[in-house]
């Protein structure tokens, strides 16, 4: 892709900010932008996110991913409730693929987040949106569109809409604005009783600019905010009209079915494609660097052909390498390395050494696959010196900017066409997802579109994985019984700061990384390094428990006296699960804690040993404090999807590495929760009023560590290595003291 003048100055200039700065100040805005090239007749921009028609009307444009997480309906009702709209004449709309809507807003909550210091954030604030667009973001990850771009974006979008609209029809009756109120899409003057429409409004308050600083509601002048509202995209996905990627089609349109090369990172050295080429509807075999592809007037008949392709790829060092070479390499590190600093506090080798006693453990969680349902697909129609895109992603810029940068034109001249995401959680993005450059190689080679797919088999074992983590701990306990040291040390890498960290008054601790590298591709998958460091954590915190003979449940709430939020949620979850009563003859509860994505959640599980020897959850109890819940029923609904995601991973999610590549091919060897064994799922939720977090991945992390904490109780087995499915409870130990 060709770098234009203007987009190098001002990438340039983002750290000094001066050129930007002075951009920023003589461009137009983001809602002139809005009126100037989107609108149409009749139609009026509010801000870049509103639009208002003659009809009263209101379109609010969602710049986020609807993932089945129901981030469209919860940003709308932000928008919609300060704008004081009649939620029943609202419409919502995917904001397209344009620069318009680059979500600067995010690179200002993570930044925040991340701790940038007081002093700089006025310069990621003015920098954010450009850097979003030169970097193509509108990215749905991270558990961050309620948190940051609702409540600063939509919100603000809102406010600002009602406080223009209210003010035009001041000026049209030549009353004070403080005089007038607005409601369900009117305006109206308190003193006269007149009112006048948002759609007789908006065509005054598009030539107006909205302030950025406009006065948004307190939560308890909310009309729609915090009411448990049906979510906009379920009839559709209900009665199969809902678009997703993989639906496209044309007439004229051609399949790829795909080989990449099974040990990561090789390449393809030859090719007989003789036997394929004779196949029935078969078009071309098209050669990359690292796969081959068959194209063909069906997916079927290309997949069949595919299969006489013979290939050859190139050999390398990692042909031979297993998953018992990486876990001794890791295991090798932990021993030899003391790694790099992730977190320090107070003297913990001095602590560990004058304790009076100590106690050591190590856990193991193998590579993930994401597993998406809806197979991983790309249909890129190259045409008259543009390209037209039919995808599912999490970063519709981004995959526009990377389908144009492979094929050689202009971000404009690419149209990405919104489609629902059958599943995602961090493989849909730009840069875990390999189909995207194949597809548009491919795809380059003809004049009509085609549709790359990938099998099932093809993404479980070309997947950008969860990474396989060890990690070692070893606590130390003063002449007391209390405990006074936290020693740990995990393999990498770190890809969410701070998952490992633990919220548990204890004056010494250390926590560090060490490498961990493999020729495995890795990736964000749900809740990130939470997912792992949750179940590390909190089952070393239950082994420590029990060695002092103090409840789990109580030792914790000793540990969290300086963390209020996280003991509410503690409570509620054991106070609602019964934890301390009377259980069924077998049943145990376990129990587990975590902060992330801004949100606490605890979670109880009650377990029992099937008559096969395997574990049973019958049901899990949780309580999630997310500040303040925008939309409850959503609230419920991603702790539950939460819950039986980790679940799955918790009881048989393993990616295993034979002779450099992965083992797994499809469900059958990669098993998943089935309906039928979902346990039942209870959410409380705790509104302590504080900032808003996240909810599409905060109550995935704790579910592990509950269900084998309750294991232990029940058994006197810890598990402390990853899927429970590898262990023989046929033949239960002595019970546990505690």
């Amino acid at each position: 892709m060709k770098v234009s003048r203007r987009r190098f100055i001002l990438s340039s200039a983002l750290v000094g900010g001066g050129v930007l700065i002075g951009y920023s100040a003589t461009r137009p805005s983001k809602h002139r932008l809005a009126n100037n090239e989107l609108a149409k007749g009749g139609e009026h921009y509010v801000t870049s996110f509103l639009k208002i028609d003659p009809d009263n009307q209101v379109t609010i444009y969602v710049p986020h991913a609807e993932m089945g997480q129901g981030v469209h309906t919860s940003l709308a009702m932000m928008a919609a409730d300060e704008m004081d709209a009649d939620w029943e004449k609202v419409r919502i709309e995917q904001a397209p693929a344009i620069d318009l809507f680059a979500n600067g807003d995010l690179i200002k909550g993570f930044a925040g987040e991340a701790g940038v210091p007081s002093f700089l954030m006025g310069l990621v604030n003015v920098s954010a949106t450009k850097i979003a667009e030169i970097g193509n973001l509108q990215i749905t990850g991270g558990s961050s569109s309620v948190r940051f771009t609702g409540d600063t974006a939509m919100r603000t979008a809102g406010a600002a809409a009602r406080q223009m609209l209210i003010e035009c029809a001041a000026q049209r009756w030549n009353v004070p604005a403080d005089e007038c109120t607005a409601s369900l899409s009117y305006v109206m003057h308190s003193g006269s009783e007149q009112s006048l429409t948002y759609g007789e409004l908006a065509s005054d308050a598009a030539l107006l600019e909205p302030t950025t600083e406009p006065t948004l509601k307190d939560r308890s002048q909310f009309n729609i905010m915090g009411k448990a509202i049906s979510r906009n995209d379920i009839p559709a996905k209900v009665d199969g009209t809902a678009p997703y990627g993989l639906d496209y089609h044309s007439d004229d349109m051609l399949y790829a079915a795909i080989r990449m090369a099974p040990v990561f990172g090789t390449k393809l050295v030859s090719v007989d494609a003789s036997a394929a080429l004779s196949r029935r509807g078969v078009k071309r075999v098209v050669e990359l660097e690292d796969s081959v592809a068959v194209v063909a007037n069906s997916y079927w008949r290309a997949k069949e052909a595919l299969k006489l392709v013979k290939t050859e790829f190139e050999t390398s060092e990692n042909d031979s390498i297993s998953s018992a070479d990486i876990a001794a390499r890791f295991d090798a590190e932990l021993a030899s390395s003391n790694g790099s600093k992730d977190f320090e506090q107070g003297d913990t080798d001095d602590a560990i050494a004058g304790a009076a006693d100590t106690i050591e453990a190590s856990y193991r969680v193998p590579y993930l696959s994401h597993a998406p349902m809806e197979p991983m697909n790309c249909t890129v129609h190259f045409h008259d010196g543009k390209a037209d895109l039919w995808t599912s992603t999490q970063d519709a810029l981004g995959i526009r900017g990377r389908v144009a940068k492979i094929g050689g034109l202009d971000e404009n001249d690419v149209t990405h066409h919104f489609s629902y995401v059958g599943g995602g959680f961090g493989r849909r993005l730009p840069f875990t997802w390999n189909v995207i450059d194949h597809a548009t190689l491919i795809a380059k080679e003809f004049d009509v579109p085609v549709k790359t797919v990938l099998s099932r088999e093809d993404d479980m074992q070309q997947d950008y994985y969860r990474p396989a983590v060890h990690s070692n701990f070893k606590a130390g306990f003063d002449s007391y019984g209390n405990i006074a040291a936290w020693h740990n040390r995990f393999t990498g890498p770190i890809q969410v700061a701070g998952a490992a960290f633990i919220p548990y008054d204890i004056k010494n601790q250390s926590i560090r990384v060490v490498d961990g590298e493999t020729h495995v591709p890795i990736a964000a998958w749900r809740s990130v390094d939470h997912s792992q460091q949750t179940f590390f954590t909190e089952s070393f915190v239950d082994e420590i428990a029990h060695r002092t003979g103090i409840n789990p449940y109580q030792f914790r709430m000793n540990l969290l006296l300086r963390h209020p939020r996280h003991r509410k949620v503690l409570e509620v979850a054991a106070e609602a699960a019964g934890y301390g009563q009377n259980l069924p003859e077998g049943h145990a509860l376990g129990l587990a804690v975590q902060e992330s994505f801004g949100s606490i959640c605890a979670e109880v599980a009650e377990v029992s040993i099937g008559d096969d020897g395997q574990p049973i959850v019958h049901k899990v109890t949780a309580a999630i404090d997310c500040g303040w819940a925008v939309n409850p029923d959503t609230v419920e609904a991603q702790v539950e999807s939460g819950i039986i995601f980790g679940l799955t991973a918790a009881l048989y999610g393993e990616i295993t590495i034979e002779n450099g590549r992965v083992a797994q091919n499809n469900f059958p060897d990669y098993e998943m929760v089935r309906m039928a064994d979902v346990p039942e799922i209870e959410v409380h939720i705790v509104e302590s009023g504080e900032a808003l977090g996240g909810l599409g991945e905060p109550a995935t992390p704790p579910i592990a560590a509950a269900v084998t904490n309750g294991l232990y109780i029940l058994t006197g087995k810890r598990v402390r290595d990853l899927p429970i499915r590898k262990h023989d409870f046929s033949k239960p130990a002595s019970l546990a003291a505690v």
